[in-house]
């Protein structure tokens, strides 16, 4: 059975190989000269006071060669695992059921609950080690680039724990590969139709992907906290309505973090509104009226991150929940397929 189901999957990992291997030598040719760049910045042995010196460097890639591949192996780690759903696992079952070839399969010697496991074990560990050698290979590409953003502080374009760089880097695409085959998998048993499941594959892998850094992952672990007074001379947002609110941000400052939010508060702690004074409403008042009217409110800056430090337990978190729900689907679809008349 095991020899069997790998005939049948061998085009599909023939292609996969052929892929990675591309793509390794493109990656080891270009990250050796990559990691040369960052050394010779100093950057490779840089202790104290790298902020100025790792931006200027994170500048002068902009528009780049190295910005490009840079943002393509963003999108190539976003992409593969829902590939990965959409061609490897809705198809995998639902192509049997549809065509009907299930009923010779089940009529051998081999039982459905090993048919369904050796298809969708096989299936399952080809997905998350071509998922792992991609972040692998990315995550040594761009690290003198993520090391740089850690650096220079605030760069969601280079900063690993910010959502748009976590689900490209580290151990995290492992999950997403094995819960977009699963899912797959899953709904091609379920609904029996290849192209129907591959389009509810690719929707709700791309809907649970969407929410995951909004809804969850935020909350995972609990986030830090940080208090000061406002600066009113270090302000990234100052507007006014046309109701007279007012909304004032100060700037932040925290090297390699995820900032989730980010409040002006008055001294009794509720959220400043306002109303604005004409010292900074009205055309003709200068700069510094308003800067010297904020400073005798007495706001506070109240600023909600999750520090740099918990890339990796945030990556072991959420990996480890899209391992249960994979093994979850996976024993839905050995539940289905045992119970399903021949």
């Amino acid at each position: 059975m095991i020899w069997f189901t790998w005939r049948q999957f061998r085009a599909q990992a023939v292609v996969a190989a052929a892929v990675l291997a591309v793509l390794a030598v493109v990656l080891l040719v270009s990250g050796l000269n990559l990691a040369s760049a960052y050394n010779s910045a100093g950057l490779g042995s840089c202790h104290l006071g790298c902020r100025a010196a790792a931006s200027q460097w994170l500048s002068t890639l902009r528009g780049g060669s190295y910005d490009k591949l840079f943002d393509a192996g963003i999108a190539v780690m976003y992409l593969a695992p829902a590939l990965i759903g959409l061609f490897w696992g809705a198809p995998l079952i639902a192509r049997e059921l549809e065509t009907g070839t299930f009923r010779l399969a089940w009529n051998q010697s081999v039982t459905r609950g090993r048919w369904i496991l050796v298809k969708v074990g096989i299936g399952g560990l080809a997905s998350v080690a071509v998922a792992g050698l991609l972040s692998l290979m990315l995550t040594w590409w761009a690290s003198p680039i993520d090391s740089a953003g850690a650096y220079s502080g605030w760069d969601i374009v280079s900063n690993r724990i910010e959502p748009l760089l976590f689900g490209a880097r580290g151990i995290a695409p492992l999950g997403y590969a094995a819960f977009a085959f699963t899912l797959g998998v899953t709904l091609g048993v379920l609904l029996r139709r290849t192209l129907a499941a591959m389009a509810l594959t690719l929707l709700l892998f791309a809907a649970v992907q969407f929410l995951m850094p909004i809804l969850v992952r935020p909350h995972l672990l609990p986030p830090d906290q940080a208090s000061a007074p406002l600066n009113p001379n270090n302000t990234a947002q100052l507007e006014i309505n046309q109701s007279n609110q007012m909304t004032v941000l100060g700037n932040v400052s925290i090297p390699g973090a995820w900032l989730l939010s980010n409040r002006t508060v008055t001294p009794a702690g509720r959220m400043f509104t306002g109303p604005a004074t004409a010292a900074c409403s009205s055309p003709t008042a200068p700069a510094s009226a308003c800067t010297k009217w904020l400073a005798a409110q007495h706001l506070r800056q109240v600023v909600t991150y999750q520090p740099a430090s918990r890339f990796w337990p945030l990556q072991w978190t959420e990996t480890a929940i899209y391992l249960a729900a994979s093994a979850g689907l996976g024993g839905i679809c050995v539940w289905r397929i045992r119970r399903k008349r021949a």
